[in-house]
């Protein structure tokens, strides 16, 4: 007996960024690439309903174009290798490219690092689109099942659509010493599928994982979000809040439960597992790690061995580190026993956890 299951676009269409991306791509035009400013504190609200509206209205032009049909028709070409485990397909893209992928909870200095990342290899990153190299796509998240919305299904159809786009835009790129093109990105949403993301982007894969006091990023994050409510109580205002928001009730609460807790138990509660799930959900099953505590040394030092790996004559730029450790006193006593769990297990996991460098509390 045969059976046959045949799924559309229009069950799975094509995503409102990869047509943006594009049809930028066949005009020529610049792209959004914000992703890089470090310092900028601007909340940015979300841009769904632009984008969708947007990819509406170009999608003809995109599909009528021979570069946009043959990226959207290798898309779901990777949609299907992945889906039914065509290891073959996968195995053309690791024998050609080499991911270096920086991992890390929001404000724990990744997005420098990929900025460094891209100037080692000669790219200017201001020119280089946010879904090529942030974090924003593919978005990898805890399991979901609702109407028309399959966690799964859409982190299979987001990481075929990055891998289409990332063999546009990266064409012709130079490739490293031993004939790999190497491909940065910002992947602060891959310990939600660990295993998954590991074995789509293949063995060569590296990582980088950045690590900060909960206290710290959590002050960054709240001022990141127009500053501290203020009766002190978590709101949801930015996309990191949201993600933490989002996290808890995965784990149990809910929304009230949520938006009564106080600001910083809510974010270190958000701060724990994700640190749980860097160790537990399968990305360290890949051994090529390099973890870099948060600090102007560290991390401009790990900046510079980039450089010199990938043959740059730049300096590093400069990681702009502004000291809060006289902030939320208050707050450490929590942040210690965390730290101290979190250690324990990534332990348990084989792993070290640079304790007595993330207790000097940049």
């Amino acid at each position: 007996m045969g059976v046959e299951i045949k799924l559309t676009d229009k069950e799975l269409p094509i995503s409102p960024a990869m047509i943006e991306f594009l049809e930028n791509q066949i005009a020529g035009k610049p792209q959004e690439a914000t992703w890089s400013d470090q310092l900028s504190e601007v909340l940015v609200p979300t841009e769904a309903e632009r984008r969708l509206q947007y990819a509406q209205a170009v999608a003809d032009k995109v599909l009528q174009d021979p570069l946009g049909q043959k990226a959207i028709y290798r898309a779901y070409d990777l949609l299907a290798a992945i889906s039914i485990g065509s290891m073959q397909k996968l195995k053309a893209i690791h024998e050609r490219y080499r991911f270096i992928c920086v991992v890390g909870c929001p404000r724990h200095g990744g997005s420098y690092l990929t900025k460094e990342l891209f100037l080692a290899l000669g790219q200017d990153p201001e020119r280089v689109p946010n879904v090529i190299a942030h974090d924003g796509f593919p978005n990898l998240t805890p399991f979901a099942l609702d109407e028309r919305y399959n966690a799964y299904t859409a982190a299979t159809q987001q990481m075929a659509e990055y891998l289409a786009m990332m063999e546009v835009f990266f064409a012709r790129a130079r490739r490293d010493a031993e004939g790999y093109t190497v491909v940065p990105k910002k992947a602060t949403k891959a310990v939600y599928q660990g295993a998954f993301f590991n074995a789509v982007l293949g063995p060569k894969t590296e990582y980088v994982i950045t690590l900060r006091h909960p206290v710290a990023a959590c002050t960054s994050t709240y001022e990141k979000s127009t500053g501290l409510p203020l009766d002190g109580r978590f709101d949801a205002r930015g996309n990191i809040e949201e993600w933490a928001k989002r996290d808890a009730m995965w784990l149990g609460m809910s929304e009230g439960e949520v938006l009564r807790s106080d600001y910083f138990d809510l974010y270190l509660r958000y701060w724990e597992h994700y640190h749980y799930s860097l160790a537990l959900t399968g990305l360290a099953a890949n051994k090529s790690w390099t973890i870099v505590a948060y600090g102007k040394e560290r991390l401009m030092g790990l900046a510079g061995k980039f450089h010199e790996r990938f043959g740059s004559k730049a300096a590093p730029g400069e990681f702009k580190v502004f000291d809060k450790r006289s902030r939320h006193l208050e707050w450490n006593a929590k942040a210690v026993d965390t730290i101290t769990r979190v250690a324990q297990v990534w332990k348990s996991a084989g792993l070290a956890f640079p304790v007595d460098e993330v207790m000097e509390g940049w």
